[in-house]
């Protein structure tokens, strides 16, 4: 293999590795002096920490190369004052009055970089006061460390004349400048930092390797009166010298798992924002976040923009990134609940388990995410000083030092502001933030759904529209049904020959199994043990574009949610609509439309399509084509539509509302998710989609699954007309007992959509549908390059597929069942056997021949039928999985039989999947275990847990005990003789059984 051409450290993206999922989990601890007295001691102390929270980062193959490690401290005045003069002779002004930070450069390029630098100093009115070359100690480092040790070099830079607060921003002109333009293909240049109060020491170190490398940090006369470190744990990732932490303002334990959303809102919210601060330089700033950052990098990128551009201070900033669970709350103060309502109009949350640590130079502090999943704790010591860490026993405290300790709690934040002198409590700091501004009466600029149809809904018809099939009105409110006044019984004979269902891809599985059953119990349906059915890319039947996408869910750093125990903090509320200038607080940001939920009944569609308040206005954009055009018209139409949706958004509009209301025999229509993708980044690219909210009026979603990718591609509501049309029509045909009325209807489809848009979230450890949104949360299985760009940009698909022309195709193939030229099969609604085996239908992986085979060869032990099992059941893995369409290579010259490790030692490597008792018999239990410990293999009990008596014999031919033991929260009988009697012990941090986190089970097993 090829080497890969590293940059900073991380190789190109190749195969399935792509460098913009780098995750870390690390430990973070600082050490603050209250009163901002500068020490020497202080430094040591937080030496100490770091060391000690060495087993939290991670090292490379050498032993010797750590994933990162890091201080962020205040500028260490007197020492920078006392080196310069004995180095270079240089006096450096009064503190503020200059700023510096260290840069990484290469050897080869660094006078060419530091060149461009300087341009871009003069550029900004500033003066490069001196360079210093930063004395280190490089025969520490590991060796894979060494091979990409940077060129270090500290600049400190002035502006004589320019006031402090100019200085200051010129010198975050010059630090995002530098950034932007500097760094290229073979110009290494990274800016640690730049501040005039904060100076970040940090590389490719394990804890102890920092203290020893920077020659500075164990100087005696380096004082501080702030010190935060880090050490990362990069996991599963590469690790580099930039990437390590602290970043400019924080360091970050934890992960984001919404990034990809929030990092394309915040590009989005470049087309809105402006700034008395930075006037036209505001623009030169962009992006706000740079590229190739991990997701700690970003925050960082975003937090430094809100502080130095926004207006914010930087708890105020750390709280609008980062709130509380205050939705459901009842505890919360109202102030508190008004605040956290105002930000999430500006910016909504950036979700995952997190704690962040931060500091200014004043304020230094630590927040945890909402839902605590990460370990914070800390001290108030007599001596005036706060530390606070991951862990407890960083530093060695005398108990009689010791003012109050505690933990960080869910959403909680402890600041130390060092200009005043205080140690601020979280309830007070927050409340005292809260009541900057007048944010009561700004939030009377918000309005809801029920204040709109008081206003316009005896006027507007259900559905706004007189092209649809509608029949009935919900709410009482009167509906027009057609341009003929005709319902679908008028149309057809029943609801199961309306032409519309098959050319939406509706089976009679989909309407039996799915849709009613959500009406019926306010509950999405249940499945157990998997979906055998074939991929997407692989099925013969036309699947829709949703069934390419996988949710992706929590690893082992980052812990799902349970959506019903821990409800206090999921939420599926969301402000919608236009964005105002986040740099400018203000009670136009609350001029937005508040949803509690994204599903929108039929009468919700007409009053937004209708909506003439606070100067809202709609575009309903239709989302089909002409037949006519053929399986070519597909791309053409979707860049129509993302012309017509930007062309909107500069003119005034504030509400998109795609609508295929238009399909029918003359009109072809453009999947909802591809047309809300597809206009979703268009306007992301414009700078135009923080303009607009964005709705889509469908026939094509119905499932909790393809609600959510359209929430996940950026959709703010959706109103499935067809399937409250369905249901109301099956009512009308005596097929909906009870005969529930249209609000019954709606409400109970809303309620089972809600619980199970919240399991899908959960399982990401997402707990706000307003963070879900845009997050893109999925990989894509099957889709070519070509629709991932221009649709579902910087989704993950590693394997490529499906083209535009393949998509159009199978809906093509949809549209020719459904309005076929003879009127025969097409009248009833096919089942093709999605969810259950049907003859000649889709494919399983579990077949009825396949299954016959087996218990064939299990009652007779009968060769031929085993020999008959295997290859039904390979033919069944070609069918459905990606594994199926491997083939074997073989070499030409075959390897000795002698190299070959014999087959009983092979099998003793073997293990049985976790499958528990009461997922599957006892009989079956126990056979597994018998079988394997017969070849020394290895079975598991699974969840289920085991009698004791099967550990009593342990004759090989009749042992039944399982190798192999799970615990999973402590249930199902964990003793302590369970666990003795294992060879293995895997402990589930996710449980199956649990409501919300796969594996369900219906109430009756």
């Amino acid at each position: 293999m090829t080497e890969m051409p590293l940059l900073y450290g991380y190789p190109q993206a190749r195969g399935l590795y792509d460098p913009q999922y780098e995750k870390e989990a690390c430990g973070v601890g600082f050490v603050v002096n209250v009163d901002g007295i500068p020490s020497n001691q202080l430094i040591r102390d937080a030496a100490t920490v770091s060391r000690r929270m060495e087993h939290r980062g991670a090292c490379s193959c050498d032993n010797n190369t750590g994933d990162g490690a890091g201080v962020l401290s205040a500028i260490p005045d007197s020492f920078y004052r006392k080196v310069l003069k004995e180095e270079q002779g240089e006096q450096l002004p009064p503190g503020g009055k200059y700023a510096t930070g260290i840069i990484f450069l290469d050897r080869t390029s660094s006078s060419r970089a530091l060149k461009l630098f300087e341009d871009i100093v003069q550029e900004n009115n500033l003066k490069v006061l001196c360079w210093r070359d930063l004395p280190v100690d490089n025969s520490v480092l590991g060796k894979v460390a060494l091979s990409n040790e940077p060129l270090m070099k500290q600049v400190f830079v002035v502006a004589p004349g320019m006031s402090e607060d100019r200085f200051k921003i010129q010198v975050f002109m010059l630090r995002k400048l530098a950034t932007h333009r500097i760094p290229s293909e073979g110009l290494r240049f990274y800016i640690c930092s730049l501040s005039t109060d904060t100076i970040v020491y940090k590389g490719q170190f394990t804890s102890r390797q920092l203290w020893e490398y920077y020659k500075d940090l164990s100087n005696p006369e380096f004082q501080t009166y702030i010190a935060l470190v880090h050490a990362r744990f990069s996991t599963n990732t590469f690790p580099s010298w930039e990437r390590a932490h602290p970043l400019r303002m924080l360091a970050h334990n934890g992960e984001i798992n919404t990034l990809r959303g929030n990092v394309n809102f915040m590009s989005a919210r470049e087309g809105v924002m402006s700034s008395t601060l930075f006037g036209s330089d505001l623009k030169k700033l962009y992006p706000v976040v740079e590229p190739k950052l991990s997701d700690s990098g970003c925050v960082d990128n975003v937090l430094e923009f809100l502080v130095m551009a926004g207006q914010r201070s930087l708890p105020e900033a750390v709280m609008t990134m980062v709130p509380e669970a205050w939705q459901s709350d009842n505890l919360m103060s109202l102030e508190k609940k008004q605040f956290y309502q105002w930000s999430s109009c500006a910016m909504e949350p950036w979700d995952g388990p997190a704690l962040l640590t931060f500091t200014d130079g004043r304020y230094v502090g630590a927040i945890l995410d909402r839902n605590g999943l990460r370990p914070s704790r800390f001290y108030y010591t007599k001596d005036n000083i706060v530390i606070m860490a991951s862990e407890v026993g960083v530093l060695d405290i005398p108990l009689d030092k010791i003012i109050q300790k505690g933990r960080l709690k869910p959403g909680r934040m402890l600041l130390v502001d060092t200009k005043e002198r205080v140690f601020t409590r979280d309830e007070e700091l927050k409340l005292r933030i809260a009541r900057q501004r007048p944010l009561g009466e700004w939030l009377k600029e918000m309005f809801t759904l029920e204040e709109l149809h008081k206003i316009h809904g005896d006027s507007i018809e259900a559905g706004g529209t007189s092209n649809g099939f509608v029949n009935g009105g919900m709410n009482a409110v009167e509906v027009k049904r057609n341009s003929h006044n005709q319902s679908i019984n008028d149309l057809y004979s029943s609801v199961m020959e309306d032409r519309r269902l098959s050319l939406f891809g509706y089976t009679t599985e989909t309407i039996h199994m799915l849709v009613l059953p959500m009406v019926k119990t306010k509950k999405e349906a249940l499945g157990s043990m998997g979906n055998d059915a074939p991929l997407a890319c692989l099925s013969l039947y036309q699947p829709l574009t949703y069934d390419y996408f996988k949710q992706l869910f929590a690893q082992v750093t980052n812990p799902p949610i349970d959506p019903f125990r821990e409800r206090i903090v999921m939420s599926l509320a969301c402000p919608v609509g236009p964005e105002t200038n986040i740099l400018q607080p203000s009670p136009a940001q609350c001029r937005r439309l508040w949803l509690e939920q994204p599903i929108l009944s039929l009468e919700d569609v007409g009053v937004i399509k209708n909506i003439s308040f606070k100067g809202w206005k709609t575009k309903v954009i239709d989302i089909v084509y002409p037949v006519s055009d053929g399986p070519k018209g597909l791309v053409p139409a979707i860049d129509r539509i993302c012309e017509e949706a930007c062309n909107a958004a500069r003119t005034g509009y504030t509400v998109l509302m795609l609508s295929d209301r238009k399909a029918s025999k003359e009109m072809m229509p453009v999947s909802a998710l591809i047309a809300v993708g597809a206009v979703h980044h268009y306007l992301i690219n414009k700078r135009q989609r923080m303009k607009v909210a964005l709705m889509v009026e469908t026939g094509e979603a119905r499932e909790v699954h393809q609600m959510c990718v359209l929430v996940g591609y950026g959709a703010d509501g959706i109103c499935p007309y067809l399937v409250f049309e369905i249901v109301r029509e099956l009512r009308s045909e005596g097929l909906l007992e009870p005969p529930l009325s249209d609000q019954e209807i709606f409400k109970n489809y809303v309620d089972a959509m809600g619980r199970g848009l919240a399991k899908v979230m959960a399982k990401m450890g997402i707990s706000t549908l307003h963070s879900y949104k845009g997050a893109q949360i999925f990989e894509a299985v099957g889709l070519d390059k070509e629709v991932i760009d221009k649709c579902f940009t910087n989704t993950a698909s590693r394997l490529g597929g499906a083209t535009f022309k393949v998509l159009a195709e199978d809906a093509f193939e949809r549209y020719r069942i459904a309005f076929h030229e003879r009127d025969c099969d097409n009248l009833i609604l096919r089942n093709p056997g999605y969810y259950h085996w049907r003859s000649g239908g889709e494919k399983h992986l579990n077949d009825p021949i396949s299954i016959a085979h087996l218990q064939d060869a299990a009652r007779s032990n009968s060769q031929e039928a085993y020999k008959m099992f295997l290859e039904a059941t390979m033919e069944s893995v070609r069918d459905c999985t990606l594994r199926g369409q491997l083939e074997l290579v073989y070499s030409e010259q075959p390897v000795d039989i002698s190299e070959v490790e014999d087959v009983k030692e092979i099998v003793k490597r073997f293990a049985t999947g976790a499958m528990s008792f009461g997922s599957i018999s006892i009989e079956a239990h126990k056979t597994l275990a018998l079988a394997m410990n017969r070849v020394s293999a290895k079975s598991n009990t699974g969840e289920g847990g085991e009698d004791a008596d099967r550990w009593l014999n342990q004759d090989p031919e009749s042992n039944a005990r399982s190798a192999i033991k799970q615990v999973a929260s402590g249930r199902f009988g964990v003793t302590s003789g369970y666990l003795a009697n294992s060879d293995e012990i895997q402990i589930k941090m996710a449980q199956g059984a649990k409501p919300g986190e796969g594996g369900e089970l219906p109430g009756y097993k």
